[in-house]
């Protein structure tokens, strides 16, 4: 069989890079311009003997596995909804994704959006840098306190999507004296939060974290009616997947005041943002860099090198996420 070779899609960080060129693969990277999208046709140009390295941006559907029939593929993310994990399975290919490594980061970042957002930092900078800070006043850039109040009255936390990264969100808020309660629809018990359905979440929380997976059930999981049900006072951070958030919805909500403000790290139909998003002085917009971190991202980037050395050997993925693969006769048929 020939040696085959590893593709990338777009440039990862040379941790993993390194790996592949010790390892003494043939490697090629099809866009080496990060701000630019892979060209379909390159994908559909892939052959039988090739690993894919794609990033969470590529949409590796039936028609690009069918066409290439890959020995794997091994997605730069922890999330894979940009791959058909059905027809890769059909077609007799491994996926693996790079779980557990991005917790922490992504957890940091889900806390500065939200302080961010409740203290007003992008727009008191703004301020500041442009030159137009005079002098100090009472009233300058009011924002909203996060942890324990004046009043005494400790703010609620809720989380949405119980998983490693809502965990660790949830760990940081015991720092800031919060109450923290959790909906998930497989709770994995944690004292001392507290577990909800959405409704009672919405309803009781100040600070909304919405941490769940992209599937049918949670697209548009926050719309009209659940954005109308949170308080006025009260601010949505969207640490997930862009999908999950009804984004027209959304600006109407800040426009109009149903709640105080929103982060966002990710899009609807990213990287495109819903019109008028960009215009409003109550949302923090992040470019989808809830991970990005130099260790974080480098540890991704090996991991994923590590998956795609084993697709193209015919070895089991450490993190293959369709395992059923290695029982299936088109796998079979190529490896044995």
């Amino acid at each position: 069989m020939n040696a085959g070779r590893i593709v990338v899609t777009r440039p990862i960080p040379r941790a993993g890079l390194a790996l592949l060129e010790e390892a003494g693969v043939t490697v090629e990277v099809l866009q080496p311009d990060e701000e630019r999208p892979v060209d379909r046709a390159a994908l559909l140009g892939l052959g039988r003997d090739d690993v894919l390295l794609c990033l969470l941006t590529d949409p590796i559907d039936r028609e690009v596995l069918q066409a290439s029939n890959l020995r794997g593929v091994t997605n730069y993310a922890v999330g894979y909804n940009n791959i058909d994990v059905g027809a890769a399975t059909e077609c007799g290919v491994p996926v693996s994704n790079t779980p557990g490594v991005l917790t922490e980061a992504s957890a940091d970042c889900t806390w500065a959006m939200l302080l961010a957002v409740a203290r007003r930092i992008p727009q008191a900078h703004r301020y500041t840098a442009e030159g137009r800070f005079k002098l100090w006043g009472a009233n300058l850039f009011l924002g909203s306190d996060v942890g324990l109040g004046p009043d005494g009255r400790r703010k609620v936390l809720g989380v949405v999507g119980f998983g490693r990264i809502g965990q660790a969100v949830a760990r940081r808020a015991s720092g800031f004296d919060m109450e923290v309660i959790a909906c998930d629809p497989a709770p994995a018990p944690a004292d001392p939060v507290e577990f909800v359905d959405l409704p009672e979440l919405l309803a009781r929380s100040d600070f909304v974290c919405l941490h769940p997976p992209l599937t049918d059930a949670t697209r548009h999981l926050i719309g009209e009616e659940e954005l109308r049900s949170m308080k006025r006072g009260a601010f949505l951070i969207n640490a997930a997947r862009g999908p999950v958030v009804d984004e027209a919805a959304l600006v109407r909500a800040l426009r109009e005041g149903w709640i105080a403000g929103a982060a966002l790290d990710v899009y609807e139909n990213e990287p495109q943002l819903s019109p008028g998003l960009a215009d409003l002085d109550n949302v923090v917009l992040l470019p989808h860099i809830l991970s990005a971190s130099h260790d974080t991202r480098g540890r991704m980037a090996e991991i994923a090198a590590r998956n795609a050395l084993c697709h193209l050997r015919g070895e089991r993925a450490p993190e293959v996420v369709n395992p059923e693969v290695y029982e299936s006769e088109a796998w079979l048929l190529r490896w044995r």
